[in-house]
C-alpha cells in the first residue's frame, strides 16, 4: 500500500504563487507515476500534471507554462509549483500514486488540499 499526504493549499490572490506538496510512504517501489489532479465546484476532475518514476512530465493545456511538477526522491515527495494563479484554478487538488505489482494496477489517493484563488 501507499499512503499520500498533501499539504500547501490555502487562499491566495490571483497572480500569486503557491506550492503544493505530496508526501508518499509505504510501498514506494511500486509507484510508476504521481499525478496531480483537481476538481472545482461543479466541475469534472481534471488531470493537471503528471511525473513518472523516470522523471517524464506532462501538463494540462490549461496550466502549461504556469505550473511545474517536480519530485524529491530523498523525501519521497512530489511538488506542484503553481505560478500566475487564476480564479479558475480554484479547486481541491489531489495527488495520487499509480502503482503496479505484478499484473495488478491500482491508484492510491491522498485526501486533497483546497486551493482558493481570489480575484
Amino acid at each position: 500500500q501507499v499512503q499520500l499526504v498533501e499539504s500547501g493549499g490555502r487562499l491566495v490572490q490571483a497572480g500569486g504563487p503557491l506550492r503544493l506538496s505530496c508526501a508518499a510512504s509505504g510501498s514506494i517501489f511500486s509507484i510508476n507515476a504521481m499525478p496531480w489532479s483537481r476538481q472545482g465546484a461543479g466541475k469534472q476532475r481534471e488531470l493537471v500534471a503528471r511525473i513518472t518514476s523516470g522523471g517524464s512530465t506532462n501538463y494540462a493545456d490549461s496550466v502549461k507554462g504556469r505550473f511545474t511538477i517536480s519530485r524529491d526522491n530523498a523525501k519521497n515527495t512530489v511538488y506542484l509549483q503553481m505560478n500566475s494563479l487564476k480564479p479558475e484554478d480554484t479547486a481541491v487538488y489531489s495527488c495520487y500514486a499509480e502503482t503496479h505489482s505484478g499484473s495488478l494496477y491500482f491508484d492510491y489517493w491522498g485526501q486533497g488540499t483546497q486551493v482558493t484563488v481570489s480575484s
